[in-house]
């Protein structure tokens, strides 16, 4: 397995891509600690992965709280033994579909603010421990959108903040054994509804929508079909393995696209 008797913190684990690949990091071998802002999200997560066989354990904690963070960080390390991989796949609650000239400043930065502030605080409670233990990988995840892309607010720059911020790491963490990666997924199938839609853009919040979304991103893919949710958590739990060595201080797009 790749990630046996690894000691991996999840954030956002309650979400889609976030159960997804606390699920796979279990059946991987790993011992996954769940953090979300809802308890329900993360206990169900952290029941069905106990339920088959794996070791999970389930916390509140919102990413966005310094001391939270630093607290459940030190209480992973001191009770399991370590840190070995650290991955945010907290949603940023990006506003797209309105023009830049027609958007609000707050619309445009929130999630320039909320991605980078997140990132920035479980990369380095994780980034600390590590350090000091001589090795760990941290992973972050975004769109790939940080050159340009229309119509996507302030997506672009968040993607870009967070790009930077994992290269930042990976050049001082890498001589103290920590690697610092990341993916870029867009568009994952099994992740969007017209509710998620809706609330990013809510001219989207329709099936209808939805239908035409997928279809345009299946048009963009230079494969024949959109990266599955399964491909996304698999290439997460690679990239958190020993397999993985040499890998940092870069993104692995796993978009079947060109970046944008």
């Amino acid at each position: 397995m790749l990630l046996q008797n690894k000691n991996a913190i999840v954030y956002g684990a309650g979400g889609s891509i976030g159960s997804a690949v606390a699920r796979t990091f279990a059946r991987e071998g790993a011992r996954v600690h769940l953090t979300g802002r809802h308890a329900a999200n993360v206990e169900l997560v952290a029941r069905d992965i106990t339920e088959s066989g794996g070791t999970a354990h389930a916390a509140v904690v919102d990413a966005l709280d310094e001391e939270a963070v630093e607290e459940h960080a030190a209480r992973v390390a001191a009770e399991a033994g370590s840190i070995d991989v650290s991955i945010n796949l907290i949603t940023r609650d990006d506003v797209q579909g309105t023009p830049l000239i027609d958007m609000s400043p707050a619309d445009y930065v929130s999630c320039v603010t909320r991605g980078l502030t997140t990132n920035f605080l479980t990369a380095r409670a994780a980034g600390r421990r590590m350090a000091e233990q001589g090795s760990g990988v941290i992973l972050a995840l975004n769109s790939g959108s940080s050159h340009t892309s229309p119509m996507m607010g302030g997506t672009c720059p968040a993607d870009a903040a967070i790009d930077t911020l994992v290269r930042s790491l990976a050049q001082e963490l890498g001589p103290r054994g920590v690697r610092t990666a990341g993916l870029w997924a867009a568009g994952v199938p099994e992740t969007l509804t017209p509710q998620k839609l809706g609330a990013v853009n809510p001219a989207m919040a329709t099936p209808e929508a939805l239908s035409g979304i997928l279809e345009t991103l299946d048009n963009l893919r230079m494969l024949p079909a959109s990266p599955r949710l399964k491909e996304i958590a698999d290439l997460a739990a690679f990239l958190a393995s020993d397999r993985a060595g040499a890998i940092t201080g870069t993104w692995v797009n796993a978009t079947a696209m060109f970046p944008s």
